[in-house]
């Protein structure tokens, strides 16, 4: 048996974040709380970040490429993003080049109103609604599909008030998506109808607070309120709030599971969902299903962790670190040479070697994508002198891209996608591989009968058209 993949260097394995969104309405310093939640949320993108702020006049922005603390100076948090209403955005591009014109919040001015919007998630309309607009004259900046929302807004105002437009504007676009839009002095924020992506709203005070996460609440000590619903919008204006819904048909919830898997922090509550919790179970699902006579348990740091937490406890098997992450590698980390990609692996995590030599252990992981990474992983582990490794994983096997703002691999790339487990097993170097099933991953959380499972079994909410990709201009 033979996989051919490709060996490009990539320590994330295929996984890569999205965005992350903080809003504040309501505080004298608008720009460093929200500066704050932006931290706080650094995990849902690196690429870039940005900040808008109203000053009673106009919107003042800062956006650059790179993580938070490199894009924003204390000239900004002090003098240059003055306001009491501020939106933020950090970036990983899945629709849209990396590029700095593509960094959000994006901001237009037209009919005397300053808009600013952020966005989380992913359209699966974007090329068609391009076209269509473009035949109707409008002009694009960017390669984004947040801007295609704006020029949506722009077009459906006429003879509406904006809040109108924007319920009209969301009920032609497609896919996820979580925006928060800034109006003049008038916050925004809505969520689509299936709630594939999640926004929360808060409360510190008189101020009020919207995230992706409420990790981003807790940094800030603001009031967990309550979920923005699928479908709904909330606007903030004069300093009070009310919510609509942008449509009357009913829609099926279908809020991204790897939320919970993967991406969100472990502190966060996600869908009404404690992450940690929820990943512990899943691990203790995995030990039901596949109990492993092993020596001890490990996960590679730091996606496996809490799984590998919840595996120990469920099998009574010793939980261990044999596996040490190096923290001070950063996103500008000099990337290795072809020749040298397996050093690219090593830089990250290196094994204690004395917990390795002649004993039999169970690695848990939360997903495989690719596989390149964990292959090279494990060859160390060989290399070592590891008696038997067997991996246990979190999720199910992932055999289809998702459509809804996570990069992963076309289908193509997916390893599960074209191979069997017992031909993965044998690829990446282990004595024994098992997946979580869908039934044990949604006995792992409370609200089961609300996920999105597209990636696992293919049967996507959505759609996408014959058209589907990125904007013709990148």
């Amino acid at each position: 048996m033979v996989i051919q993949m490709s060996d490009n260097y990539q320590d994330t394995d295929g996984k890569k974040e999205h965005c992350g969104l903080i809003a504040i309405y309501g505080h004298e310093e608008a720009a460093r709380m929200a500066y704050f939640g932006l931290y706080a949320l650094q995990h849902r993108g690196q690429e870039s970040a940005g900040l808008v702020t109203w000053d009673g006049r106009r919107l003042r922005e800062q956006r650059g490429m790179g993580l938070v603390p490199e894009v924003f100076a204390e000239r900004h948090l002090g003098r240059e993003l003055k306001g009491r209403i501020a939106i933020g955005h950090i970036r990983y591009s899945t629709t849209g080049a990396t590029l700095l014109r593509n960094a959000q919040p994006f901001m237009i001015r037209f009919r005397g109103q300053d808009l600013a919007i952020a966005h989380n998630g992913n359209l699966v309309n974007t090329l068609e609604l391009q076209r269509q607009l473009e035949a109707d004259g409008s002009l694009f900046q960017t390669s984004m599909d947040s801007e295609i929302f704006m020029h949506l807004v722009a077009k459906k105002s006429n003879g509406m008030d904006i809040e109108d437009a924007i319920v009209a504007a969301a009920n032609e676009v497609q896919g996820a998506y979580c925006l928060l839009i800034q109006v003049n002095d008038k916050l925004i924020a809505l969520r689509d109808p299936y709630g594939f992506r999640p926004l929360v709203l808060g409360r510190m005070g008189g101020t009020y607070v919207f995230a992706s996460e409420t990790c981003a609440l807790d940094l800030l000590e603001a009031e967990y309120l309550r979920e923005v619903e699928p479908g709904e919008m909330i606007v903030i204006d004069k300093g009070s709030l009310r919510s609509r819904y942008i449509n009357t048909e009913s829609y099926p919830r279908k809020s991204c599971i790897f939320e919970l898997i993967y991406f969100s922090r472990p502190d966060s509550t996600v869908f009404s969902e404690n992450v940690y919790i929820r990943r512990k179970n899943m691990g203790k699902m995995l030990a039901r299903e596949a109990h492993v006579d092993a020596d001890f348990c490990m996960p590679f740091p730091d996606s496996g962790v809490y799984a590998a937490v919840g595996y120990a406890q469920e099998s009574g098997l010793p939980f261990e670190n044999a596996m040490i992450r190096n923290h001070y590698v950063g996103r500008t980390f000099i990337q290795p040479s072809q020749d040298m990609r397996d050093f690219g692996v090593r830089v990250k995590l290196n094994p204690v070697k004395e917990m390795i030599k002649d004993n039999k252990i169970v690695i848990v992981e939360d997903s495989i994508v690719r596989g390149t990474t964990i292959r090279t992983r494990v060859k160390k582990l060989r290399e070592l002198g590891a008696k038997e490794i067997h991996l246990r994983v979190s999720c199910p096997p992932i055999r289809h891209p998702c459509y809804y703002g996570i990069d992963f691999s076309s289908k193509g790339e997916l390893i599960a996608a074209n191979h069997s487990v017992k031909d993965i097993a044998r690829y990446i170097g282990l004595d024994s591989l098992h997946y979580l099933s869908v039934e044990g991953l949604l006995n792992s959380v409370d609200h089961n009968d609300g996920y999105c499972l597209a990636c696992f079994q293919g049967d996507h909410p959505v759609l996408p058209g014959k058209d589907y990709g990125k904007m013709s201009m990148e």
